[in-house]
């Protein structure tokens, strides 16, 4: 029996197969082996601690939460600079990441791996254990400073399921803007 699948956004439902019920709420996963989240995390805000040009000492949150019907832990995150003047540098030895959200920081999660791609503008963070779905999730990065031009900066964020062939569901784009103090 062959089955074809459409994805949407998410799918989040129960379908009876010959007196089975399959519960759709764990990983789909393709014959290929691609994985996919049942129901991707949704980006919850991002937000700079400084919104300046120039200052140093800045860190960007990322709030992510990941569903209880997610069906796949959060293995990786992947956040791309699509629009701003000015390549952001980061010290991604100094970028963390924690459950909860900046109001109410919960216990702390190990990054296995944090890598940048200045051609593609990229930051990978891997966490050395994937984070279960039910939870809510911040990421904090550090820049080495502020852009040195002002504007509307625009950061995707791309959450990868655990597994060897995991696809990147993209959950939106972190907005920050940044101002010149001598702007009247």
């Amino acid at each position: 029996m062959r089955f074809k699948f459409l994805f949407g956004t998410a799918i989040a439902c129960t379908v009876a197969i010959s007196g089975y019920n399959v519960g759709l709420s764990r990983a789909v996963q393709l014959q290929d082996g691609t994985v996919y989240f049942v129901q991707p995390p949704r980006l919850v805000e991002a937000v700079t601690t400084y919104n300046d040009i120039y200052v140093t000492g800045a860190t960007y949150y990322f709030t992510i939460d990941i569903p209880e019907t997610a069906g796949e832990p959060l293995q990786r995150i992947t956040i791309n600079q699509h629009e701003g003047v000015d390549y952001v540098h980061y010290n991604l030895k100094d970028t963390y990441a924690f459950v909860g959200d900046r109001s109410h920081k919960g216990q702390k999660l190990v990054l296995k791996d944090a890598t940048s791609d200045r051609k593609t503008r990229t930051v990978s963070l891997t966490f050395a254990a994937p984070v279960p779905p039910g939870r809510t999730i911040t990421i904090g990065l550090k820049p080495e400073q502020n852009p040195s031009v002002q504007g509307v900066y625009l950061l995707g964020v791309t959450a990868f399921p655990a597994g060897e062939k995991a696809y990147g569901q993209f959950l939106g784009y972190g907005r920050l803007q940044f101002y010149s103090p001598h702007t009247f």
